[in-house]
């Protein structure tokens, strides 16, 4: 009887061990979606009065978590019963992101007319009324869950398929542990960055000699964070194209020897970006026609 129960428990070790195991390389493997997710919600979580910030970002982790809890279930049953529906998810989520990371590529060079508006109301938002102020904070929530639910149904996609074929109790555990990490790791980081010029003011208020290491460190700290928040996007971008280029070189036969003399984070780089602009075209296209035709 306790060499059973022992036995159980060693089972459950190894069980655990091969969780961990497999969690890191799927945390890896979803680390370009994670990045965008991080610049994405750094950005939208910033913008208000510091006294509102963390509640604006705590609003938006509950709705995180409250995708994952509504996605992960569907996927499982997706793995369990239509497993070539993952991998379909796997290269449409593939050519989303393409797309989305082609597009602000293009934004970057030829930025939209909506851009220059949201950069001109957000100069302005802090002599909105408090009315008004709360109506953009429910906005800007919203439109960050919307966000994170798209991201989120790629990192688990993403992790699923890294564990693809193994029993369902060990997907189940791996992509939930992944969800988990994404959700935590990401906001608490998130909380981090937008303090860091209201922790940089206290710094620099526990001295006035400019030359203090305390005034010093807090200055570097608000002047920084445009600087981080702006860097996390580039990053985020240029992950979101080699993530989608390894989905379609990872998923898709004849693309398995395309440009493999190069380093595969360059050509993973190429294959997403190839895919976004042809995303990016038909997408025109089809706006453009359908315009004609509204017009017609």
């Amino acid at each position: 009887m306790a060499s059973g129960f022992f036995a159980l428990l060693d089972d459950i070790a190894s069980l655990m061990d091969d969780v961990v195991v497999m969690s890191k390389i799927s945390t890896k493997k979803t680390a370009g979606i994670l990045g965008d997710d991080l610049a994405v919600n750094a950005e939208k979580a910033t913008g208000f009065i510091a006294s509102r910030e963390l509640p604006v970002l705590w609003a938006i982790t509950k709705g995180s978590a409250l995708n994952k809890l509504i996605i992960l279930p569907i996927a499982f049953l997706l793995s369990a019963f239509a497993p070539w529906a993952v991998t379909l998810a796997l290269i449409l989520g593939g050519v989303y992101l393409a797309f989305e990371g082609f597009e602000k590529v293009y934004h970057y060079f030829f930025p939209h007319k909506d851009e220059e508006a949201d950069k001109t109301n957000s100069m302005t938002n802090t002599i909105l009324s408090k009315e008004d102020q709360l109506i953009a904070e429910k906005t800007k929530i919203k439109s960050a869950i919307f966000t994170d639910f798209i991201l989120s149904v790629e990192i688990v996609i993403i992790a699923l398929g890294t564990v693809i074929g193994k029993p369902i109790l060990f997907q189940i555990l791996v992509v939930t542990v992944v969800a988990v990490i994404a959700t935590i790791g990401v906001y608490g980081i998130v909380a981090l960055i937008v303090r860091m010029d209201d922790f940089g003011l206290k710094l620099v208020g526990l001295s006035d000699n400019k030359r203090s290491i305390s005034h010093i460190i807090g200055t570097l700290l608000i002047n920084t964070l445009p600087w981080v928040i702006k860097s996390l996007s580039v990053i985020g971008t240029l992950a979101l194209l080699m993530v989608s280029g390894g989905i379609f070189v990872h998923n898709i036969g004849f693309l398995h020897h395309f440009l493999d003399v190069l380093p595969s984070y360059i050509r993973d780089f190429i294959v997403g970006l190839i895919v976004g602009v042809l995303a990016f075209l038909l997408v025109k296209i089809f706006l453009f026609i359908k315009k004609k035709i509204s017009n017609s």
